[in-house]
């Protein structure tokens, strides 16, 4: 798979450089504030909170991106769940052992990309090797649904972690939402998008060209999708075995 981007192997300065980097951009990504309906539903769930979490301090804030800074993959999911990752403060964190971030890294196990097969909170040691979490929108969304314009004000976010992520070879995107966004933000980066555009479709790849080998599409592992069997197990395996060909 030709690209040139580079290899980052075992370049230990420009992966201190790589991290620092991250670390601005992470503030930068908490102290937004740039969507008024966003800042009030996370603000307000986390003081409500769920009854099963009521000991809780939420995070209730927008949620950075997390794991490897060396990362080839990196994996593009739609939100925040309300009383997941707004909760945790770490993506597909905490949304319970159905939930989605249980569902995709254990997945990232079978791939030998997490060190653990479950995603509980930020302190449960899991590490992620060869893979960085992210979202196209960094807010939990009231019905899980930003809104288009709330994703234009958040995809600059993922713009940057791209640029600043130079190892990354492939993109799995989880739901259409997110391919779409994923598709605005490599158009940014200066992909030529083929006519006619790519559509989302599970297991489907596209070649990005020198910007991105390769962009991945998977149905996302929420609830309604992996509960019904629309998403199974062999299904979301399959999708990262394609994006880490």
């Amino acid at each position: 798979m030709g690209s040139h981007r580079p290899f980052l192997g075992g370049d230990a300065h420009l992966v201190t450089a790589l991290c620092i980097a991250l670390s601005n951009l992470a503030e930068r990504v908490v102290a937004c504030r740039r969507c008024a309906r966003l800042v009030r539903y996370r603000e307000e769930v986390a003081q409500t909170k769920r009854a099963a979490f009521r000991g809780e301090i939420y995070w209730g804030r927008p949620v950075p991106g997390c794991g490897d800074p060396a990362a080839r993959l990196l994996v593009v999911g739609l939100a925040p769940a309300a009383h997941g990752a707004n909760r945790t403060g770490r993506m597909f964190t905490g949304d319970g052992p159905r939930g989605a971030g249980s569902f995709l890294v254990s997945a990232l196990h079978r791939a030998e990309l997490a060190s653990l097969p479950t995603s509980q909170g930020r302190d449960d040691g899991l590490e992620l090797r060869g893979a960085y979490l992210t979202a196209v929108c960094r807010c939990a969304p009231p019905g899980n649904r930003p809104t288009r314009e709330e994703i234009g004000n958040c995809l600059p976010y993922l713009v940057e972690e791209l640029r600043i992520l130079a190892g990354v070879r492939a993109v799995l995107a989880l739901g259409r939402v997110a391919f779409d966004g994923c598709l605005r933000v490599l158009e940014t980066l200066g992909a030529r998008i083929s006519r006619p555009r790519p559509r989302f479709a599970h297991g489907a790849s596209y070649e990005m060209g020198d910007v991105l080998p390769v962009l991945v599409a998977s149905y996302h592992p929420s609830r309604q999708n992996t509960q019904t069997g629309r998403l199974t197990p062999a299904m979301l395996d399959a999708a990262l075995a394609r994006a880490l060909t």
